[in-house]
């Protein structure tokens, strides 16, 4: 009699929250500049396009970053990796609060980036690592929920503190965080060694992930659910103000509410996405579509505009627990490159989204087209998911054949012919045919 399976609920490693926490330091950096862009602006003394540029930087240091630092790091301990990416974060932090000039701090953000990046990509594959594949969205839950609510309470904090103790307190506040991270990751995060022999990790080999339709199908639907929830969520304190009409102190409550409903949205995208991930991933983008557009439609409602961001923020990250855990499931035989490949996906949504709501800016068609522009590339993002999931289901359906017609040989005994894993592509590991099924079921 074959042994029960362990509970999917089954609670998470301490390590996971650990990791968790260091997020949240490193999303109030990444996000906390928007609360603090003005006075940094005079005490510096650029403009307010110069100083936005800090935000940029980050972004693309973010992109660039991930795929670098996973490919360097790939044969480094994983724990000793995070421990030393996280201190480089920490000491940019402290170096931006030393600042004497613009350029000292632009390069502080980019080093802060670059270890931002790194440790996003080496924590996503530690922390998948460490639970069973039913709880990969959870743990992925517990990463992105940290970015959540950085968005409720870090940057909020972090604009207080610029407002009343000058903006270089945000950034010793980041750096304090950063210290508590490292010392959660010292303290919980498990050792790991270096694998050796046929299991050391190769740099060749893990790059042939990207030969996989489905890597690229899930970058490109993770890229495009970013960029349209960035395309509104970078304008929409002049959409709140200058369309809806709300007086600007309504505009750091609106802006919680994103974060709040982030936060719902990452628990219940985490509760149900690694039993339901397709479904969850249809279900979350499509709303969001439906949410867009419905803003862009009445845009000129304050008390539309204020739920709507609400409900935005719960549609939008539904999805990230989905995003992450399908491309690790694609990409199980790298999982590093994986999770840089999932960090560098967010970051160039979060770059191509404000360009393109830009763009329509200043085409002379408002503001609410930026909700039109979020709702076009949900489209896409949503038209991407269904090819997804036709190739999965494509795949899995002509290896459950293969595995049949293998079973019915003379002696009885259930077979699988060469290359038949009844797996979902990027699995590895050989399985009987009778799994192929209940696998392309769970991902509904």
């Amino acid at each position: 009699m074959p042994a029960p399976a362990p509970s999917d609920r089954a609670r998470l490693p301490i390590a996971v929250y650990v990791l968790g926490l260091s997020v949240f330091a490193l999303g109030t950096s990444e996000f906390m500049l928007s609360g603090i862009l003005q006075p940094l602006a005079r005490d510096l003394r650029v403009s307010i396009p110069q100083a936005g540029l800090l935000v940029s930087a980050f972004a693309i240091g973010m992109v660039v970053g991930a795929p670098v630092l996973a490919a360097a790091t790939l044969r480094l301990p994983r724990r000793t990796t995070l421990i030393a990416l996280l201190a480089v974060f920490g000491l940019g932090q402290v170096a931006g609060a030393l600042a004497p000039t613009y350029g000292v701090l632009f390069v502080s953000r980019v080093v802060s980036a670059l270890a931002c990046a790194g440790f996003w990509a080496v924590g996503a594959a530690v922390a998948v690592s460490l639970v069973p594949v039913t709880a990969r969205a959870r743990a992925m839950a517990v990463m992105v929920g940290g970015l959540s609510i950085a968005n409720i309470a870090g940057v909020p904090a972090g604009a207080l503190l610029g407002q009343h103790a000058g903006w270089r307190a945000a950034f010793w506040a980041v750096a304090g965080l950063a210290a508590v991270g490292l010392l959660g990751v010292v303290a919980l995060v498990p050792r790991t060694s270096v694998p050796t022999g046929a299991d050391r990790p190769q740099l060749r080999r893990e790059l042939t992930i990207y030969k996989d339709k489905q890597v690229w199908l899930a970058l490109t639907a993770t890229a495009m659910n970013g960029a349209a929830v960035f395309a509104l969520f970078s304008y929409l304190s002049p959409l709140l103000t200058d369309t809806a009409g709300l007086a600007e102190s309504w505009v750091p409550t609106v802006l919680a509410l994103f974060g709040v409903g982030a936060l719902i949205g990452t628990f219940i995208g985490g509760r149900v996405a690694d039993a339901h991930l397709f479904g969850t991933l249809f279900a979350g983008i499509s709303a969001s579509t439906v949410v867009l557009a419905v803003l862009a439609l009445t845009a000129h409602s304050p008390v539309a505009a204020i739920a709507l961001s609400l409900m935005l923020g719960v549609t939008a990250f539904a999805t990230a627990p989905a995003l992450n855990a399908r491309m690790f499931n694609v990409a199980n035989a790298a999982p590093t490159l994986a999770g840089a490949t999932t960090t560098a996906a967010f970051n160039i949504g979060n770059t191509v989204g404000p360009w393109l709501g830009g763009l329509v800016i200043g085409a002379g068609w408002g503001y609410p087209s930026v909700a039109w522009t979020g709702a076009a590339l949900a489209a896409v993002a949503v038209l991407t998911t269904a090819v997804a999931f036709r190739l999965h289901r494509t795949t899995n359906r002509s290896r459950l054949v293969a595995s049949s017609g293998a079973a019915n040989t003379p002696s009885g005994t259930p077979g699988t012919p060469s290359g038949a894993t009844g797996t979902p592509s990027g699995a590895t590991g050989t399985t009987p045919a009778t799994t192929a099924v209940p696998e392309t079921a769970k991902q509904l």
